[in-house]
């Protein structure tokens, strides 16, 4: 990446965005500044309600009605927040370009990609329908995808995820713009097809001298893939640096918090020595924000580990079939108590089915799943219900798996209920002590989950996993739909816990810098299969798919 010096091809000026409507009333950016240059690649970053997304919606005014706008947007000298509607639309696709996060949500049904590329085209050009097959034809090639003759008739359910993005970046690159906005364009996606996605607007960007606005709140992302970087917290800018230097120049403090809190491949951290640092933020009263930087520290006595043959979690042969399709085939390995197992690759290759398979919530076809020495997979109904205690789970979504419509007191209570404790004052301590472990106030447990925040909700998933005292926990992606700060501040929790409760996880995640600080020892599968097994795969990985897997994600 190379700065750019050129008269800038867009400029935010002071820009000021209050919303005003029936669902959100509030200051979403305030006082924002920045500019990029023709063909310079600069990233909004930050966490989820800082104002990226909004600041992103308003260059092309696509804000919802009763939204205010002020400051400016000057976009080769026209301010777009004062454009009128008609004006807009002939800069929209044809002058700015806006990749978005969910391609499913983009991307129409009911019609094949092909029509939906050119209506693109047939919208700002005078063109044949044929003239807009062939200049289809030709994006679907400038975006490397494979087979165009049968993509440019297929419907988008009929493409993978990566599939799809590309479909979305040719849509937005149709007409050359001058600017592409991609608001988090790989959130969604494997680690090496992220890689791909990123490779492709970089190539567009230098092929076309195109300038790319990112949207995104992942720290060694954008220091890889991007020019210069804007960091802003609550619609304010926190700082404002080279990419390059934003693991060793930052200047605030929540900049530095945010860095402290990110993981990178590189970064041979372990959560048994060390603990991510975590960044308060506090409202005065004056309505300006205190940042604060804490750098925890682990435990000061650790848990001896386990001797590899102790008793423990024991998988052996797990086979699993969706129908005809083979999800699982063959898998074996052990987690010694006290340990952590962490499970990665790529989306489909049999990580969550094998979770799923040792709680019981899928049934092997064949294979044993153990738990000192005591072979669940022969149980069922009751039999399985007295073990089952000692294995929990954690979702990803902690909003999706917390009943909207009971308070956490309830949630929490009918856990215990259900697994036999009928005495209220110990399922009441019990709810207390939950809920402290996971340093959630008492208060909360009179409280809805929409009361909370995303992390706050997945401490409560947590608390509920806890609250039978298992002695494993698994762990299905629980930190991939949170913020860089929010995460760190649960992986250290799920450090803490192991180290005082004596906790075994088996941990899943397409994050391979996660699973590197979280873990004891790694396991890598593919299309239901276990490739490579052991901590050497982040020094010297055997296999060329761990290897592409390391590379994707450096």
């Amino acid at each position: 990446m190379t700065r750019h010096m050129t008269e800038p091809l867009l400029t935010v000026s002071d820009l000021r965005i209050s919303y005003r409507n029936a669902l959100r009333t509030g200051i979403a950016v305030d006082g924002l500044s920045f500019s990029i240059a023709p063909g310079e690649s600069l990233a909004l970053v930050g966490e989820s309600g800082c104002g990226k997304s909004t600041t992103a919606l308003s260059i092309l005014r696509l804000l919802p009605g009763e939204t205010e706008i002020e400051g400016s947007i000057l976009f080769e000298g026209k301010n777009l927040a004062t454009a009128s509607e008609s004006e807009m639309e002939k800069i929209r696709g044809n002058d700015i370009g806006i990749v978005f996060q969910e391609p499913q949500t983009t991307l129409n049904p009911v019609y094949r990609v092909g029509w939906q590329i050119g209506e693109v085209l047939r919208r700002h050009l005078k063109i044949s329908a044929r003239e807009a097959r062939e200049r289809t034809l030709e994006l679907l090639r400038i975006v490397a995808l494979p087979d165009v003759e049968r993509i440019i008739d297929a419907f988008p359910h009929e493409l993978s995820g990566g599939q799809r993005q590309r479909i979305v970046i040719a849509m937005a690159i149709a007409l050359k713009p001058k600017l592409l906005v991609a608001d988090e364009p790989t959130t969604a996606l494997d680690v090496s097809i992220r890689r791909q996605i990123l490779e492709l607007i970089d190539r567009l960007r230098r092929e076309l001298n195109m300038a790319v606005l990112l949207i995104s709140h992942d720290l060694p992302l954008v220091s890889q893939w991007t020019d210069r970087a804007v960091v802003i917290h609550h619609g304010q800018v926190m700082d404002t640096l080279a990419s390059r230097d934003l693991f060793r120049n930052a200047k605030h403090t929540y900049t530095q918090g945010l860095i402290g809190a990110s993981l990178r491949l590189d970064d041979d951290r372990s959560c048994n020595q060390h603990r991510l640092a975590e960044v308060s933020v506090t409202r005065q009263s004056d309505g300006s924000f205190n940042y604060e930087l804490r750098r925890p520290n682990p435990p000061a006595t650790p848990l001896p580990v386990a001797e590899p043959r102790q008793h423990g979690l024991a998988v052996n042969d797990l086979v699993v079939r969706y129908d005809r399709r083979t999800a699982v085939d063959g898998v074996s390995f052990n987690i010694p108590k006290g340990r952590t197992l962490g499970i990665v690759g790529e989306s489909g290759s049999g990580k969550s089915t094998v979770a799923r398979a040792i709680i019981g919530l899928v049934r092997p076809e064949s294979g044993a799943v153990s738990l000192d020495g005591v072979r669940l997979t022969r149980f069922s109904g009751t039999a399985l219900r007295s073990h089952r205690k000692r294995i929990q789970m954690i979702f990803q979504d902690p909003f999706a798996s917390l009943n909207p419509r009971h308070t956490v007191q309830r949630i929490l209570d009918g856990v215990l209920v259900a697994n036999g404790i009928s005495d209220r004052l110990e399922r009441q301590g019990r709810i207390a002590s939950s809920l402290d472990h996971v340093g959630l106030p008492q208060t909360a447990a009179g409280r809805h989950p929409h009361e909370f925040s995303g992390g706050q909700r997945q401490r409560i998933a947590i608390a509920r996993a806890l609250i039978l005292r298992p002695e494993f926990v698994l762990c299905d992606e629980p930190t991939s739909a949170l913020d860089v700060s929010v995460q760190a501040q649960i992986l250290n929790l799920l450090a803490d816990l192991k180290q005082e409760l004596g906790l075994s996880y088996l941990f899943i995640s397409h994050d391979l810098a996660v699973v590197r600080f979280i873990a004891d020892d790694v396991i890598v599968m593919r299309n239901g299969r276990i490739v490579e097994q052991g901590s050497s795969i982040w020094t010297a990985p055997s296999t060329e798919y761990a290897r592409a897997l390391l590379a994707a994600a450096a």
